[in-house]
């Protein structure tokens, strides 16, 4: 196996990019996966792109967008906050917000984060998370999260 490029290999459930790596080009890559591998049975491989220091979390409660915050690299590869990324207010185009809103729709999340980097051709979706974060909405803007988290729930709840 020769891999073209560089690579993120994910376990099939992490966070924060614990237990990521990055696979290189090169003739080694059989012998890398399956390192990788003998860890995590179930991955996934990720094409490895430039963020440009940072990437996009584009939050949803109920389907309808709440906020959006970026999470900026400080010399890591990654832009997380266990790499030493930090969080900061963002305002996303309309674009931006439509894609994130199309890529969540489908699962049906009550609170829900879209990963979005912005790239040269536009941007890219990384993942819809199961749940989304507190920490970068409370670190970027005004909102409760956990209260609007609530106030959802109990809405939801008395309606059944």
């Amino acid at each position: 196996l020769v891999v073209y490029g560089l690579a993120v290999f994910k376990p099939l459930y992490y966070s924060k990019a614990r237990g990521m790596r990055i696979l290189t080009a090169g003739r080694n890559g059989r012998a890398e996966i399956e390192e990788f591998q003998r860890d995590n049975p179930v991955m996934y491989i990720q094409k490895k792109i430039n963020l440009g220091g940072r990437d996009l979390g584009v939050v949803f409660l109920g389907g309808k967008y709440l906020t959006t915050y970026a999470r900026c690299n400080q010399g890591a590869w990654n832009t997380t906050i266990e790499s030493g990324g930090k969080y900061q207010h963002y305002k996303p185009s309309q674009g931006i917000i439509d894609l994130a809103h199309r890529a969540q729709e489908p699962f049906g999340l009550d609170f829900t984060c879209v990963d979005v980097v912005e790239c040269e051709d536009g941007p890219v979706i990384f993942e819809v998370s199961a749940f989304g974060g507190f920490r970068g909405i409370q670190e970027t803007s005004e909102l409760d999260p956990a209260r609007l988290y609530v106030d959802y729930v109990l809405e939801k709840v008395a309606k059944q």
